[in-house]
C-alpha cells in the first residue's frame, strides 16, 4: 500500500473490521504515576489484550485483508514472540497454514505461548536480525507470504487502533509514550493521534542496549547498531533498509527517548506493586521514561503497556532482587 494511502480513515477502517475480535482494553488513571510526574498519567492496558500484547491487532487485520490469499498460500513470519504468538492465533482462528520464526533466544514463555498453536514453529538463528535474514530467505524459496511484525501497512493500520480508543477515552492526552522497536505501533498511533489531536505529542521509547530507532530518527536515515542483551526483548533488532516505519516516525513522532535496563527493571516491578499488572520489559519501556527522564511531558500523559509475556523465572528474579536490600 503506498504511504499516501496510510491515513486515518485506514485505521478506523482497521478498528471497524476489529470489532468483536480484540478487546478494547482499559485506559486507566494511575494514582501512583500521576503523583510521582504530578500530571494526569493514564495506561493503556495492552498487556490484557488477546494473546498478551497489542500485536494481535495488527496481526488480524492483516490475516482479514489477504483474505482467500492467505487461504491459498502458507503465511511466514518472524518474531521475538508477540507477533508470533498473535500471527498463530489468527493462522488458527482463520484455519490459515503458517510457519513462525523466532530467534533460540526468545523467552521461553513466548515460545511456549506460540508452540500451544496449530502452527509450524522453528527455532533459528542466535538474536532477532539473524532470525529474520533466515526468515526471508526461507519465504523466497519457499513462495510462503512473508508477513513483517512491522514493516506492513496494514499491521500498522492494526496497532494504530489503539490510539483511537485512548483518544476516545480521554481526548485530551498531551502526550503518549510508546514502546518501539521496529516502529509498527509507533508509526500507527503517531499516524492516527495527530490526525485525531494536531498538538499532540508523541514520544517513542527505547532501552539504551537497543537503540536502532533512536539513532536513526537522529541520523535521519536509517542506521545499524550493534546491540546489547535487553530485558525489553521485544524491542530489540535493527530496521529492514525499506521499512516504511521510518517515514512515518520523521513526520508525525515528536523524539525517541532512551532508558536504561535499571529503569526497566523497577518499572516491571512497580507496575505489579502500585498497578496489579503483570508487564514484560518491552510493555515496561514508557513507565521506564516517568521513572528516569526529566522531560516535560505536559498535564496529561498516556503510556502505552504493550504486553505481558513475561517469564515467570525473570519475574521471581526481579522481585527478589526488588526486595533485596543493596
Amino acid at each position: 500500500m503506498p504511504r499516501a494511502a496510510m491515513n486515518l480513515r485506514e485505521v478506523l477502517r482497521a478498528r471497524q473490521r476489529l470489532r468483536g475480535m480484540i478487546w478494547p482494553t482499559p485506559l486507566v488513571r494511575s494514582s501512583w504515576l500521576s503523583e510521582h510526574r504530578s500530571a494526569e498519567v493514564y495506561l493503556k492496558l495492552e498487556n490484557l489484550q488477546l494473546t498478551g500484547s497489542f500485536k494481535v491487532r495488527g496481526a488480524l487485520y492483516k490475516l482479514m485483508r489477504l483474505g482467500a490469499e492467505a487461504q491459498r498460500r502458507e503465511i511466514l513470519t518472524v518474531s521475538a514472540g508477540n507477533h508470533g504468538r498473535a500471527l498463530a492465533y489468527g493462522a488458527e482462528l482463520f484455519k490459515v497454514r503458517a510457519t513462525i520464526i523466532v530467534p533460540r533466544t526468545a523467552a521461553p514463555t513466548k515460545i511456549e505461548a506460540i508452540a500451544r498453536h496449530r502452527v509450524s514453529l522453528l527455532l533459528v538463528g542466535e538474536d532477532y536480525d539473524e532470525a529474520e535474514q533466515q526468515a526471508r530467505e526461507m519465504a523466497a524459496r519457499s513462495g510462503a507470504l512473508f508477513i513483517s511484525p512491522y514493516n506492513d501497512a496494514d499491521v500498522i493500520h492494526g496497532q494504530g487502533t489503539i490510539a483511537v480508543e485512548m483518544l476516545e477515552t480521554v481526548p485530551h492526552l498531551d502526550a503518549l509514550l510508546v514502546p518501539t522497536g521496529g516502529g509498527g505501533l509507533l508509526a500507527g498511533v503517531a499516524l492516527a493521534a495527530r490526525a485525531l489531536n494536531p498538538k499532540i505529542k508523541v514520544f517513542g521509547v527505547q532501552s539504551e542496549n537497543s537503540p536502532a530507532m533512536y539513532e536513526s530518527f537522529r541520523a535521519g536515515r536509517l542506521v545499524r547498531i550493534r546491540e546489547r542483551e535487553t530485558l525489553a526483548d521485544g524491542l530489540a533488532g535493527n530496521i529492514e533498509p525499506d521499512s516504511i516505519t521510518f517515514p512515518l516516525i520523521r513526520q508525525y513522532v515528536d523524539d525517541i527517548l532512551l532508558v536504561s535496563e535499571k529503569a526497566i527493571r523497577e518499572a516491571i516491578v512497580l507496575l505489579l506493586k502500585h498497578e496489579h499488572q503483570v508487564v514484560e520489559g518491552a510493555g515496561a519501556a514508557g513507565v521506564a521514561a516517568l521513572l528516569e527522564t526529566s522531560c516535560d511531558f505536559g498535564p496529561r500523559i498516556g503510556v502505552i503497556l504493550t504486553g505481558s509475556n513475561l517469564d515467570l523465572d525473570r519475574l521471581t528474579a526481579l522481585l527478589v532482587d526488588a526486595a533485596t536490600p543493596t
